[in-house]
């Protein structure tokens, strides 16, 4: 079975006025993202997400990968990485390529999955798994200066029962977002704080202290991505796990940070690593040195349901079944139609579980007459 089309869709949604949202590193008024579409001869279709600049992405995939996908057996997916890395010897492993790449692959796959009439998850994990434990990813930093109490108490509502929050704009913001978060969720409840890269190392080390009595699970990106350096720091200065990868691009900067062991969690999106072949070398790499393994999604629904099916084939190494360690799997509760809209059935992480889409490929049936309503060329 050959691929006979491909199409690049640049999607973008602006927010109302006043009501963007973001973290420490400052402020997001709209959503956006590349969705890929592969067709082959059959009518069959794939569908993927490649997570950067929408225009940009969808021209660099029309320039540089249009003519070699068409014509390709979706099942030779894997190969697509490594040409990546040796015909694009100076830029191939650039952050754009790379989330290029990574659109094309999921595509590929979700293609595979429904030539097979298995869920992606069961391909790449060989065993059926039907739930995840979902977490919320609020308490977004805002252009309305919102009540910080407010996200929590709707994730409560909402069922959550776990929750990682916005932080980084000074130590005692930082003291009073988590205890607010920390009264409203309770004792029990995972709490998982970003700094989105915005402190030096000793600064982590100072809010950490601060926060130390509120359990936090884990730190994400407590320095920026790039300073390899200052990760080695915050792990020797800081006693809690550490987690980064949102803007990590494939296996080799995966592996650098698994091999100097700066991090007790990696996390790659799945529309920036790579895709799935990609995300699937990194987990291997993680789990050989027992570093867990979460992915970040920020994503549209195509993202989304790509990051709940890699999500879903983690292996539970080293842990056996009674050691109470839920794979946790962030879900954004910031307003985003790219989201909630592109699905006929969207996905619901209310109620404290995830259901995993059981459909072939990724599971998911996409609107395209929402597609074309965000489409922006």
């Amino acid at each position: 079975m050959e691929i006979i089309e491909i199409e690049a869709i640049p999607l973008s949604h602006s927010l109302d006025e006043g009501r963007g949202v973001g973290s420490a590193r400052g402020i997001h008024t709209t959503r956006s993202t590349t969705l890929v579409k592969l067709k082959t001869a059959d009518g069959s279709v794939g569908w993927g997400e490649a997570f950067a600049p929408a225009r940009t992405t969808a021209t660099l995939i029309e320039e540089l990968f249009a003519d070699k996908i068409v014509g390709m057996d979706p099942f030779a997916v894997e190969s697509l990485a490594e040409e990546s890395y040796m015909e694009g010897y100076h830029f191939g492993g650039s952050a754009i390529v790379q989330c290029a790449l990574s659109g094309i692959d999921v595509a590929m796959w979700d293609l595979i999955g429904k030539i097979v009439n298995r869920p992606v998850h069961q391909i790449l994990g060989g065993k059926k798994t039907t739930s995840l434990t979902p977490y919320a990813s609020t308490m977004y930093v805002t252009e309305w200066d919102q009540d910080p109490a407010e996200p929590i108490e709707r994730a409560i509502e909402e069922g959550f029962t776990a929750a990682k929050i916005k932080i980084g704009r000074g130590f005692e913001d930082d003291i009073e977002r988590v205890r607010t978060a920390r009264e409203i969720l309770g004792d029990n409840a995972s709490l998982m704080v970003d700094f989105n890269g915005n402190y030096r190392p000793k600064q982590v080390a100072r809010s950490v202290e601060n926060l130390s009595e509120f359990d936090i699970a884990w730190i994400e990106e407590p320095v920026p991505p790039e300073n390899h350096s200052g990760y080695r720091q915050v792990r020797d200065l800081v006693d809690i796990p550490i987690a980064t990868g949102e803007a990590h691009y494939n296996r080799f900067e995966f592996k650098q940070l698994i091999d100097d062991r700066t991090v007790d969690i990696v996390q790659p999106n799945l529309g920036r690593c790579g895709g799935f072949s990609e995300a699937r070398r990194i987990a291997d790499m993680a789990t050989t040195e027992n570093v867990a393994i979460r992915p970040h999604v920020w994503n549209s629904s195509v993202g989304l349901a790509a990051a709940i099916q890699f999500a879903a084939s983690v292996p539970k190494y080293p842990h056996a079944d009674y050691i109470p360690e839920p794979l946790l799997f962030e879900f954004d509760r910031s307003k985003n139609p790219l989201r909630d809209d592109l699905m006929i059935d969207s996905i619901d992480p209310t109620g404290g579980v995830l259901e995993v889409p059981q459909d072939p490929g990724l599971g998911i049936s996409v609107d395209e007459d929402a597609v074309e309503r965000y489409r922006i060329d």
